[in-house]
């Protein structure tokens, strides 16, 4: 299927790896020119430089701190134009909310809900004029079914969903479309870090503590950042201009609820 966006650009932010890199590879694949933006230099460019000797496209790069407002200046000036805005940002650390300080729950909400807000704010009205746009937020299961280690990242993941919420609908008749990607388990430098704390809390090896981990999940396996990237791909086609305001959770079955 032809998702009818080759040669558009898109701004993938956290994608030197894992979930975020996966969205960028998927996007290059169907003829979208990138500039994707991690906070360190040389998996950057690495990743940068694979995704053009893959897939061709126009790769411009940009290492910077997202959560300054400075940088997203200069990392919107790296685009000619964004069509389509994938926000990522690694997840604040795992542990007991009674040792969560303010400035934990500051740097939480700023990485998590207050940049993704100010980059969909710096781009969506050129996205209404030129009636196209696409903006996936890359959030957790944990807003479903909040983790108790994960209390920052619960918080701060939420108060995104709840604003997408409320604008989504709103621009949904410009064919500008804001939906949340809500990845479960998935085998990234984020996951083994998580289970690394578990496995401290658990006072088990780290072995045990993934393997108790896979077992949650009814696919039998933790999920492929390749696959995470495709399910973005098609939310930024056109043939998903009739979804918006939509929570898509990719979790191998590990949600056990109806809704």
């Amino acid at each position: 299927m032809d998702f009818g966006i080759k040669g558009k650009w898109a701004l993938v932010c956290g994608s030197s790896k894992g979930l975020g890199y996966g969205c960028a590879r998927a996007l290059a694949g169907e003829g979208v020119n990138l500039v994707v933006n991690a906070r360190s230099s040389s998996p950057l460019e690495e990743a940068a430089a694979r995704l053009r000797d893959e897939t061709g496209v126009e790769v411009r790069s940009l290492a910077c701190d997202i959560t300054s407002a400075p940088a997203r200046i200069d990392l919107l000036a790296t685009a000619p134009q964004v069509d389509i805005l994938v926000n990522n940002a690694g997840g604040p650390p795992p542990g007991d909310f009674r040792k969560f300080t303010r400035d934990d729950w500051i740097a939480a909400l700023d990485a998590n809900m207050l940049t993704p807000i100010e980059l969909i704010k710096a781009t969506i009205d050129a996205m209404i004029e030129r009636k196209f746009g696409r903006i996936v937020n890359i959030t957790s299961s944990a807003v479903k079914a909040p983790i108790e280690i994960l209390g920052l990242s619960n918080g701060a993941r939420s108060g995104l969903t709840g604003f997408v919420s409320g604008i989504a609908r709103k621009n949904a008749a410009h064919n500008v479309t804001i939906n949340n990607l809500l990845p479960g388990f998935f085998d990234t430098d984020r996951q083994r870090s998580n289970v690394a704390a578990l496995a401290k809390q658990q006072d088990v090896t780290v072995e045990v503590a993934r393997a108790r981990r896979m077992a949650m999940i009814p696919a039998g396996r933790f999920g492929d950042p390749a696959e995470f990237g495709q399910a973005c791909a098609y939310l930024c086609s056109a043939q998903a201009a009739f979804v918006t305001g939509q929570n898509f959770l990719i979790d191998g079955g590990a949600y056990p609820g109806t809704f």
